[in-house]
């Protein structure tokens, strides 16, 4: 009987072993496709991806978060050494949930790198803000930075993830809107002042009876209409052309 037992039981912690290793494999199986999803998914997607562990140092930054900031390498900096004092841009900074943070009211100027300590050190809530940074090579770009929280499972902080978008292609559209408002103003005035000038020549026109003073005014009337159907014809040009450069840029 002993025997026996004992070839019972040696049996049964042989069978809990395989079942155990079975387990582990298949959990170990389970945690490489998860890496690999996140992996895959962070790898493709057009918006910047930076986490920082709780230490500070980023852990993981994605290929659109390196393109953007201009790093071939982030992994291991700071964010005072990726954001380099770029200062969060006024009226663009968003606090959402309750703090016990100090928040940008705007009267001062503020650094991107300590809206990210804010969350990571004083476990802020989810921060929305906008700023200028300049790469490393000197490239200037306007950013929209997400930075929130990564809690664990017992609420304590793990780190603080950043979603980055470039906003320069919005800016830039933007200011080229601008400045073709400001150009069609413009326009506008010059053709109503023309309009005005000719009208007033037809006046004169209609009202002489010297026939110097005739052929004066038939001059002054024909060259203020060329020089007004020159400026449309050079504005209707340029307007496809800059059409075309913009959509030009946005397929770039």
């Amino acid at each position: 009987m002993p025997l026996h037992l004992y070839n019972t039981v040696i049996q049964q912690l042989k069978q809990q072993k395989h079942e155990l290793q079975v387990q582990t494999k298949a959990e170990q199986q389970r945690a490489l496709i998860s890496d690999n999803f996140s992996q895959t998914v962070l790898s493709n997607l057009s918006c910047g991806v930076l986490v920082f562990g709780s230490n500070g140092l980023v852990k993981t930054a994605n290929p659109a978060a390196k393109a953007i900031l201009g790093f071939a390498s982030a992994t291991g900096m700071g964010a005072d050494d990726i954001f380099r004092g770029a200062l969060v841009n006024s009226g663009h900074s968003t606090l959402t949930g309750d703090s016990e943070g100090s928040i940008s009211n705007g009267s001062e100027p503020v650094c991107l790198a300590d809206e990210i300590r804010s969350v990571l050190q004083e476990h802020s809530k989810r921060r929305q803000v906008e700023a200028e940074y300049e790469t490393p090579a000197g490239e200037k770009r306007s950013i929209a930075v997400t930075i929130s929280a990564i809690p664990s499972p017992d609420q304590s902080l793990l780190g603080v993830a950043c979603l980055i978008n470039d906003l320069s292609e919005l800016e830039r559209i933007r200011r080229h809107q601008e400045l073709q408002g400001e150009i069609s103003a413009e326009m506008a005035l010059q053709l109503r002042t023309s309009l005005a000038t000719i009208s007033g020549y037809a006046q004169q026109l209609a009202n002489s009876r010297d026939p110097e003073m005739t052929m004066q005014l038939a001059s002054d009337i024909a060259h203020e209409a060329s020089q007004l159907n020159r400026s449309i014809g050079g504005f209707l040009t340029a307007q496809p052309a800059a059409h075309a450069a913009s959509a030009g840029s946005s397929l770039d």
